[in-house]
């Protein structure tokens, strides 16, 4: 991957080359932030750029044979470390998911560990670094350089390294072979142990702007409007932004559904208008047949509209999350939203979900909620 091909980030790509340049390529360095900033993108880049022959002061050249194997991400000097999960005996190193990993990255660079998860179909499963790898990572080290240049081990997601596995990689660490670059890209540092941090070079990788994710989705050929909705709830992060676009459309019919659940409900309670009280109740049984992950995702959705309506009465956009969309209905809703009924609405809607995920009479629970709303948007 080149630099040129990773979103912002200016500041840390001149870091890396710079470290490159000067002849001071660090031994082990730990690029940390949170999802989807461009972490292993940064760290793929970076080691493409160290191993290439033709590099500029900017970045590799992309075109000559190593590069080619590091766009494939099969250059011989490339290893990977990262979690999976046991689904036998003879699967407890990172090998045995090796193409799986190097598809999911080619497609999506961006990626976190809930991509990764559902590549293995391990949703529900603990994924690891397991013991068995820090003997994988010795063997490799200690084999020649297939071009007489760096080694790089990159170790996504080290967090989850088994404290057996982290302990033998310690020495390693202390005592890394000649020309050998370790590359630890981490979402949560603070979980590593203190004995590996104090070895590693930090380089924290801030969230990208909303300027910079708008520009990358409309490269992308999404539209002004719709990278500008998705890049304001992203908060800062291009695979948050990605998601939010994908789930659009879900998304549309969901606030749709609330903005009719909450409109009946005003009109029952503040214009005692009762025929919007067979409404709500047809809103209810409508509801009531859908699957229970699809009424769960309706209550965690009116939870967090709940909250930005709330935030949007202190009149900081800023601090507000909301599509346009939602922020056209926030002007006139959000009023109903304030000190005397944001804490019971919110209460009402997790208590509701909960019942929800208990196999609860959905019809009943979401009914009784419709009832809850109206008392409580009269406050």
């Amino acid at each position: 991957m080149l630099l040129k091909q990773i979103i912002g980030q200016d500041v840390v790509k001149r870091e890396l080359c710079r470290s490159v340049q000067e002849g001071k390529i660090p031994h082990a360095l730990l690029l940390s932030g949170s999802s989807g900033v461009g972490k292993l993108p940064l760290a793929l880049a970076f080691a493409q750029y160290i191993a290439c022959k033709h590099r500029t002061e900017t970045d590799a050249c992309g075109v000559c044979p190593t590069c080619l194997q590091y766009s494939k991400l099969q250059h011989p000097d490339l290893h990977f470390v990262f979690p999976i999960v046991k689904v036998d005996k003879g699967a407890e190193i990172c090998d045995d998911y090796l193409s799986e990993f190097r598809q999911m990255v080619l497609s999506n660079p961006y990626c976190d560990a809930d991509d990764w998860t559902q590549v293995m179909g391990a949703e529900k499963k603990q994924s690891l670094i397991y013991e068995k790898e820090s003997s994988e990572i010795q063997r490799k080290l200690s084999l020649k350089s297939f071009a007489d240049g760096y080694k790089v081990m990159i170790v996504w997601q080290p967090e989850k390294m088994h404290i057996a596995c982290a302990n033998k990689l310690l020495k390693l660490l202390e005592e890394p072979p000649e020309m050998t670059v370790f590359l630890f890209v981490s979402e949560h540092p603070e979980q590593l142990l203190p004995t590996i941090i104090s070895r590693l070079r930090p380089l924290p990788v801030p969230r990208l702007s909303d300027e910079e994710i708008v520009k990358a989705l409309t490269d992308q050929q999404f539209t002004p409007q719709q990278a500008q909705d998705a890049a304001r709830l992203a908060a800062g992060s291009y695979r948050e932004a990605l998601r939010i676009l994908d789930a659009e459309d879900r998304d549309k019919q969901l606030f749709a559904e609330f903005q009719e659940l909450m409109r009946n409900a005003w009109l029952v309670g503040v214009r005692k208008n009762y025929e919007a009280l067979q409404r709500l109740n047809e809103w209810s049984q409508n509801m009531a047949k859908e699957s229970r992950e699809r009424q769960c995702a309706f209550l965690q959705f009116a939870q967090r509209l709940i909250r930005e309506n709330f935030i949007y009465n202190y009149g900081e956009p800023l601090l507000n999350y909301e599509t346009t969309d939602e922020q056209q209905f926030s002007v006139k809703f959000a009023p109903f939203i304030n000190e005397r009924n944001i804490e019971q609405f919110t209460e009402q809607f997790a208590q509701a979900e909960a019942q929800i995920m208990q196999n609860a009479n959905a019809r009943m629970v979401l009914f009784d909620l419709c009832l809850q709303c109206i008392v409580l948007i009269k406050r």
